[in-house]
């Protein structure tokens, strides 16, 4: 009797799974209309003790999306201030809803990911299978990330591959 080789286990392929990578803290979204007077304008004075004085440990490892659901003109300096005093407890931070929240955690997820030099000159295969929520967003900016790197790039599993791209050589 012959033994089975796995070729895929043997081959030179590295294989990606992006869901490895992302963070798996939920979201939260914090309306900036919560603490307006009225909910309609910004006072500074009360705005800065409320960040001084709120408790922060509901946002611990969240990733939290800033938005104001009100009329209201905000300064700027409104969602920087909220955004280093959420530095210190949240995961991330980013100014906008649910959608901006997935994709913060797609570039956080492909930073980690990508930043290895095991990528150099490899021919890699992207898993297309998984719970990433955004996938056309994850893929083309993992695409992005990689081209520079690798030597070959695919998509699927390694038995089965749609080829993307190949360095010329």
């Amino acid at each position: 009797m012959e033994e089975i080789v796995n070729r895929v286990a043997k081959s030179p392929l590295v294989s990606i799974d992006l869901d490895e990578f992302i963070h798996k803290g939920e979201s939260r979204i914090f309306d900036l209309k919560d603490v307006l007077f009225q909910g309609l304008i910004l006072k500074e004075k009360d705005f800065r003790d409320f960040i001084k004085t709120n408790d922060w440990a509901p946002y611990e490892d969240k990733n939290v999306g800033l938005i104001c659901s009100s009329d209201a003109i905000v300064p700027i300096w409104a969602y920087m201030l909220l955004a280093s005093t959420l530095r210190d407890y949240a995961n991330s931070v980013v100014f906008g809803d649910e959608n901006e929240i997935e994709k913060c955690r797609i570039d956080q997820a492909i930073e980690k990911c990508v930043n290895s030099s095991d990528f150099e000159n490899a021919k890699v295969v992207i898993k297309g299978c998984g719970a990433v929520e955004n996938k056309e967003y994850a893929y083309t900016q993992l695409t992005n990330a990689l081209l520079p790197k690798v030597s070959s790039l695919m998509y699927g599993e390694p038995c089965s591959t749609v080829p993307i791209f190949k360095k010329k050589k």
